[in-house]
């Protein structure tokens, strides 16, 4: 909207000129998206390499946010909220028409949303929710995380085990992504007896930190059936340990491996009997934030102020190769 005002008020200049018969040449603007009327986007999302759905869903944005699309847009990257605030407060600085963000952390983010807004810069959540008050930002199109922590754990209650020993492998702390897949399982093992956490640490998100916990629990001698591990890295890292010690998991195996994202490669472990339970997340959301701008361009606020993706859960014993097909990212 910025950059269709800054050429009107050009035009306008040219023919006030005209009028008065002056003859100085009108100066373009000389950075070249001002000329093309693109509309500027600074975008903050997590590092790309953290896992295949951030790399799924750093490529969705950056399929959308093109020139040929009308957009100038910039990237930034970290797994860490106060440089995705700072890389925020940069944007502002620079005048971006849209802030849109993927938080590293649930946490702190008041106080940059207020000067997007109070310089007319509109912010619209990906990905991840965040603490702050709805009219901070304009929409947001997530995933709803507490809902696939419940279903991951309602699918793990109807295997009926006498006895759950779970190795809980938790993603980055303070994210809404570990919020959402623990909660279900805190609340689960606080609420029955048979239910225990032989151990709860986060890998962030990391499959070599992954392993080296396993490993540790296996070294300790404690038992364990349930690897709940909260991204398809982790449970790689984790089935990697439990192969090196000769364990065997999966379909018919003593250890029941879950994960969370859907990676091409993870439902084709399901599929093949090595792992039990995969949660899906999904990464596309570039296409409902572009018809959300495309409606703010025009003067249309977005139908919804939240966008939840739909999602689902894959058991290895039900899952197609159709499934990994349409699903696998």
């Amino acid at each position: 909207m910025k950059k269709l005002l800054s050429l009107m008020l050009a035009v306008a200049m040219i023919f006030a000129l005209a009028a008065c018969g002056g003859e100085k040449a009108v100066e373009t603007p000389s950075d070249p998206t001002e000329a093309a009327g693109l509309i500027k986007v600074g975008i903050i999302n997590n590092d790309p390499n953290e896992s295949g759905y951030r790399t799924a869903n750093d490529a969705d944005m950056k399929r959308v946010f093109t020139e040929e699309n009308g957009y100038e847009a910039s990237f930034a990257y970290s797994l860490k909220n106060d440089e995705q605030i700072a890389a925020a407060q940069k944007f502002i600085q620079d005048e971006v028409d849209y802030l849109l963000i993927s938080a590293a952390g649930t946490a702190g983010w008041d106080t940059v949303l207020q000067d997007a807004q109070a310089a007319g810069i509109e912010v619209i959540l990906f990905d991840r929710t965040i603490d702050a008050d709805e009219s901070l930002y304009v929409a947001s199109i997530v995933s709803d995380m507490a809902k696939e922590g419940q279903t991951a754990v309602d699918w793990l209650a109807s295997q009926n085990l006498e006895t759950y020993n779970v190795i809980h492998i938790q993603g980055v702390m303070g994210s809404s992504a570990q919020i959402g897949r623990t909660g279900a399982l805190d609340t689960m093992v606080a609420e029955n007896d048979n239910w225990n956490l032989v151990t709860q640490q986060t890998a962030e998100w990391n499959a070599e930190t992954a392993q080296q916990i396993v490993q540790a629990v296996i070294d300790s001698g404690k038992e364990f059936n349930v690897v709940y591990a909260e991204n398809d890295d982790m449970a790689k890292g984790a089935v990697a340990a439990l192969d090196a010690a000769g364990i065997s998991h999966g379909v018919d195996g003593d250890v029941i491996i879950m994960g969370f994202d859907c990676n091409k490669w993870a439902l084709e472990e399901l599929l093949n009997g090595n792992w039990n339970y995969d949660g899906q997340c999904n990464p596309f959301q570039a296409d409902y934030i572009d018809e959300i701008i495309d409606g703010l361009e025009n003067g249309e606020a977005p139908a919804e102020k939240v966008v939840i993706m739909e999602e689902k859960g894959f058991d290895a014993t039900t899952i197609t190769q159709a499934d990994v097909d349409q699903y696998g990212i």
